[in-house]
């Protein structure tokens, strides 16, 4: 069920998952760690995802991600605390 708001495609949780080859959980992950963004539809919890971002996500290598960072650290500095 794609919807369209403002000229924009917008996906359902289970279709973006589907689209990333990815469980619904995994999906609520990169929303939490940054990686993707989520847009509530209404009143319920329902969340949509854009779908040019989820793409993008896609076209993304491993090296490519974007590593989430320890609260207070400072730019650069990974969970990790490395490089």
């Amino acid at each position: 069920m794609v919807i369209w708001i403002d000229e924009d495609e917008y996906l359902t949780a289970p279709e973006a998952a589907e689209i990333l080859g990815v469980k619904t959980q995994t999906l609520y992950a990169y929303v939490s760690r940054g990686l993707l963004r989520s847009y509530r539809q209404g009143i319920r919890r329902h969340r949509l995802y854009r779908r040019r971002d989820v793409e993008a996500l896609v076209q993304l290598t491993p090296g490519d991600a974007p590593r989430p960072r320890r609260r207070g650290a400072p730019p650069g500095k990974d969970w990790a605390g490395g490089h």
